[in-house]
This record gives structure tokens, C-alpha cells and sequence, in this order.
């Protein structure tokens, strides 16, 4: 088990590569490299081609816990939901990059950006917004906002970015998403949904010469790491998990 498999009802790690120039489309081509991951993975045999261009390699999903990968117009995509290790989603999403320059001729130079996200979903019944707020709280400024009589909070999605070099190339983001509208707090009629927090850990641009795919992954993952460590698992997750046990 992941050191934060405990802290979520869901946790998944993905990787996305956004490239300037369109990923081969050719039939060949394409399952020559999801042969190859699959080749590594023999358990992902679900294979699907989604808004006709979107080409989808997973498992089956029904133990709660699946990889999967895909090739997109401009994007290059692997996840893991629920990973038994943080080594196994790496390695995984280490091999698409691996394979990606000669199966897929995405050369260090085609990077618009090369991202690492991680994800935790917290299942919840109720408004998201008000909970995010009580549980985090808005901020000083905020306070006499959201408590104003009558006032009920109906959006709510912290997030912050900061940039890690001179050129803003390396950048991370802490955000929240919720999933509760203003027609659900109006009637009170809410749907278990899923409310997530995610760090992500990017880099914009071609990579450095000499620099692989797999080695700005690595520092990516170090990077990310060390955020959810020390800025989110205490400030944000376990407040989190804390307010929902209550409700």
C-alpha cells in the first residue's frame, strides 16, 4: 500500500505529456505501443478508441483499482488508481515515456508540457463548498463573507500555483475541485460525489538537452512528493477527512 492510500477514499497518480505537434494516429502505430505496454502489463485488455481519436488501453475496474494509458491527438497519457506502490504507478508511467520517442516519435523537443498529478477523491454527501470552507476556512479576508446572515457558501475551490525557477518553467499547483451546484443547495438534495484535491507538479516547454522524458518525470515526482508531504497531508487532507467523519 502507498503512504496515502489511508488518507482518501481514492487515491491515483496520473501523467500527462502535452506535445506542440499532433501523436501518430495510424492503426499500426498505435497498437504496436499498446502492445508494448501491454506486453509489461498483460492484465490491461481493454482496449477502446473514445471521440474517435482518443485511443484508451486499461483493466477492468470493478476491484476498485486499474491502470490505464492513452494516446490522444496531442497528449500522451498513463494513470493508476489505488496503486499498491508508489514504485509500481512510477514505473508504470516511466515505461509510456520510455516507449513514447520511438513508437510514437515524441522527441524531448515536442514538450508543451509534461505534468504529474496527484489525486484524492473523498466521497461525500452534502454540499462541498461549505464543507471545504469549514473545514480549511476562507482566510481572514473572507471571514466576514461567509459569514454574512442567511449566507450559504456555493462555490468554494481553493487552489494556489507557484513557480519553482526563474522562467516559471517548473510549477505546482495545490487545487480542489467539488462537485455540488447551486440547484443541489437550493433544494437540499444531494448525491454521494466525489470531492478531490490534487497536486500537481508540471513542466512547461522542451526539455533541457541531454534531459529524458524519464528524468524530468523522476524530478517531477520528488517535487510533488514533497508538497503533498509537507503542505498537504496535514494542512489539507487529514482536516478534510476529519470534517466528513463528523457529518
Amino acid at each position: 500500500m502507498t503512504p496515502y492510500a489511508s488518507l482518501s477514499d481514492d487515491f491515483y497518480i496520473n501523467m500527462n505529456l502535452a506535445t506542440e505537434m499532433e501523436l501518430p494516429g495510424q492503426r499500426e502505430t498505435i497498437l504496436h505501443f499498446f502492445e508494448c505496454v501491454q506486453k509489461k502489463y498483460p492484465t490491461m485488455r481493454k482496449f477502446y478508441c473514445r471521440d474517435k481519436r482518443d485511443f484508451v488501453l486499461e483493466e477492468e475496474k470493478d476491484q476498485g483499482r486499474y491502470r490505464w494509458a492513452a494516446v490522444e491527438s496531442k497528449r500522451l497519457c498513463s494513470g493508476q488508481v489505488n496503486p499498491p506502490s508508489l514504485d509500481a504507478v512510477l514505473d508504470q508511467h516511466r515505461l509510456v515515456l520510455e516507449l513514447a520517442p520511438a513508437l510514437l516519435s515524441i522527441s524531448p523537443l515536442d514538450c508543451e508540457a509534461l505534468d504529474l498529478m496527484f489525486g484524492f477523491d473523498f466521497a461525500f454527501t452534502g454540499n462541498h463548498n461549505a464543507l471545504l470552507a469549514e473545514a480549511l476556512g476562507v482566510g481572514p479576508a473572507m471571514d466576514r463573507v461567509a459569514e454574512m446572515p442567511g449566507g450559504r457558501v456555493i462555490n468554494y475551490e481553493p487552489s494556489l500555483t507557484i513557480s519553482l525557477d526563474e522562467d516559471c518553467r517548473v510549477q505546482v499547483r495545490v487545487s480542489t475541485e467539488t462537485r455540488t451546484n447551486a440547484f443541489q443547495v437550493r433544494t437540499g438534495e444531494f448525491a454521494e460525489e466525489q470531492l478531490s484535491v490534487y497536486v500537481t507538479a508540471r513542466q512547461y516547454g522542451s526539455l533541457d538537452p541531454h534531459m529524458t522524458y524519464v528524468e524530468a518525470l523522476d524530478r517531477l515526482a520528488l517535487l510533488a512528493r514533497e508538497v503533498v508531504d509537507t503542505c498537504v497531508v496535514e494542512q489539507i487532507l487529514r482536516p478534510l477527512a476529519r470534517a466528513i467523519a463528523l457529518k
